[in-house]
Parts: structure tokens; C-alpha cells; sequence
């Protein structure tokens, strides 16, 4: 699986920006798409995900604030990201969750959210 993300920036607090992220090659036995990410200092951290089956789940810290959403046909997942603070701002990794004998983790390259205060 191969994944091409897109749609960091520098954003003021307060705005929007809305990252997508293209998955090719198999996509049999993938059970989550999400985004992760990981600030200067700090480890990588889930920001949210969704199944299969449609089911998601989110960091406490943006519940209410982010939207993420997937389109099968696609084989795209995005993430609506409203009401941005400062501490939002890290690199954002896109991955995919197959059971392949057991589960495996494939992570895109990485993209840029900076928001300014």
C-alpha cells in the first residue's frame, strides 16, 4: 500500500484546512484509515480514524473540531479540520491498518500543519 497525502499549510487560528490521503496498491484486509501526528518534541499521537465498517474514533483534543471521512471508491481518506489552534500544529502522517497474518502499518510521507496564533 502506498499513500500520497496532501493539503498542510500555514493556517491562522481559528481557519480550516483539510488534508487527503490517496491510498494505492491492495487494498484487501485494510481495517482502519487515519491520520496521526507528531508535534517538535513530542511523540506521534492518533488523531483519528476510521474503519471499514465506517466507525470512528478521535483524539480527545479534537472531538468537535475534526472531521475525518473516507471515500471507497477513492480509496481516499480526509480530514476536515475546523476552529485550528497553535497546538494543532505538527506533521501529519497518514496510515493505513491491514491484517496481513497480523496487522501492519503502512504511514505516507508526512504533511505540514502549521497554525499561527
Amino acid at each position: 500500500v502506498q499513500l500520497q497525502a496532501s493539503g498542510g499549510g500555514l493556517v491562522q487560528a481559528g481557519g480550516s484546512l483539510r488534508l487527503s490521503c490517496a491510498a494505492s496498491g491492495s487494498m484487501i484486509s485494510i481495517i482502519y484509515m487515519g491520520w496521526y501526528r507528531q508535534a517538535p518534541g513530542k511523540e506521534r499521537e492518533l488523531v483519528a480514524r476510521i474503519s471499514s465498517g465506517g466507525s470512528t474514533n478521535y483524539a480527545d483534543s479534537v472531538k468537535g473540531r475534526f472531521t475525518i471521512s473516507r471515500d471507497n471508491a477513492k480509496n481516499t481518506v480526509y480530514l476536515q479540520m475546523n476552529s485550528l489552534k497553535p497546538e494543532d500544529t505538527a506533521v501529519y502522517f497518514c496510515n493505513v491498518d491491514r491484517v496481513v497474518g497480523g496487522k501492519v502499518a503502512y504511514w505516507g510521507q508526512g504533511t505540514l500543519v502549521t497554525v499561527s496564533s
